[in-house]
């Protein structure tokens, strides 16, 4: 099983529980960007509707292995249950619980259905705005990448740039956000 199925097969499985969710991480970002090379599935998932986390683990667990201790994400602190195929190559599933912080339950109201090319279907995302704030407040190498080239294939002038400023002020990530827009190659 490659990523691509693996990510089709995990979204599938997450529908039908009836559980609300949004596929984030290089997903999200491919989507709105350039698409990079990743092994894993990251879905931000609710947590008191229809079961929540517990509920999509139960009905993954036909594909993966899900380790019984739930992890901290390191850079919000966030819940996230992790998941690793049981045929190889070993590819893994995180899935993230939504949680109360106010850009993060923002963001997540604001999901929509969007055709993603590489898996070659419609699924839940974040909006394209939402992935620079998010990319840009997690700060690693990738993710300020993965901000650029958003910022750079979706245009400044079709993206709400007021929105992403104002989170970025709250964050305090201004300056990578300016730092990304001057990374932004001339068209």
């Amino acid at each position: 099983m490659n990523l691509e199925q693996l990510a089709t097969a995990v979204l599938e499985v997450t529908e039908a529980t009836g559980v609300p969710f949004m596929a984030v991480g290089a997903i999200a970002a491919g989507a709105y960007g350039i698409p990079r090379s990743t092994r894993d599935v990251d879905l931000l998932v609710a947590v008191h509707v229809g079961g929540g986390v517990a509920a999509v683990m139960k009905a993954l667990e036909p594909l993966l292995d899900f380790d019984p201790q739930c992890q901290f994400d390191t850079l919000t602190w966030v819940r996230r249950h992790v998941g690793v195929t049981r045929s190889k190559p070993n590819l893994k599933v995180e899935l993230f619980e939504l949680f109360d912080d106010p850009f993060v339950l923002e963001e997540f109201g604001r999901r929509r259905e969007v055709f993603v090319p590489l898996l070659n279907r419609s699924t839940w995302l974040p909006s394209p705005e939402d992935v620079v704030v998010q990319k840009l407040r997690w700060g690693r190498s990738k993710d300020l990448d993965d901000a650029r080239d958003v910022l750079a294939v979706q245009g400044t002038d079709f993206l709400d740039m007021a929105y992403i400023r104002n989170w970025c002020a709250i964050h305090g990530t201004t300056e990578r956000l300016e730092k990304a827009l001057s990374e932004i190659p001339p068209m």
